[in-house]
Formats: C-alpha cells, sequence, structure tokens
C-alpha cells in the first residue's frame, strides 16, 4: 500500500440529493489526514440545505455507510444520506398497484 504524501493536497468530492434527479456535488481539496467531518463542514452543504449540525446526518463513502471519523483517500465521494420518507416496500407496492390499475 501507498504512503499518503503529506504534502499534497486530498481531492474528494462531498454529495448530497436533495430529491429524485437533484444532485449536488462539491469538490474539494483537503490536507492529508482529513476526515469525512472535514468535508462535510468544507463542503457547506449541511447549511446550504439546511440538515442541521455534522452529527444529525449519515455519511457513506461511496454507497458503504462510514462513521464522521473515517480518514479520507484521493478521490473519495462522502454521501450525505437522506431519511426515508418512505418504507421501499410500501413504495414498490404502490406503484404496482398504480400500474396494474
Amino acid at each position: 500500500m501507498a504512503l499518503v504524501d503529506s504534502t499534497r493536497p486530498l481531492p474528494v468530492i462531498v454529495a448530497y440529493s436533495a430529491g429524485p434527479r437533484e444532485l449536488d456535488l462539491v469538490e474539494l481539496s483537503l490536507p492529508a489526514g482529513s476526515t469525512a467531518m472535514d468535508a462535510l463542514n468544507a463542503s457547506g452543504l449541511l447549511a446550504r440545505h439546511g440538515l442541521g449540525s455534522v452529527d444529525q446526518v449519515t455519511v457513506g463513502i461511496w454507497m458503504k455507510l462510514r462513521p464522521l471519523d473515517t480518514l479520507l483517500r484521493p478521490y473519495d465521494r462522502v454521501e450525505i444520506y437522506r431519511p426515508l420518507k418512505v418504507d421501499p416496500k410500501e413504495a414498490r407496492r404502490q406503484r404496482y398497484r398504480k400500474n396494474k390499475a
């Protein structure tokens, strides 16, 4: 495994989807040793979308849940997840009923 060069900036992307077909991406250059929490704070997405504080959101890196203290690697995509409004199984049932009619 290659060592992280602490003198080079760490390119990362922070992503948030406020709804279907909506995506807000912020590209950042952070210092080596930065965490997911650092990326969230630097992105400004929490304030822009009224998501509250860092400890109130669920995050992941490349579609895998991760804690806020996860160290970032070059080109990581930190994703802010929104809570589900409808149970996925119930949503499928409703779509099936609608399409069947």
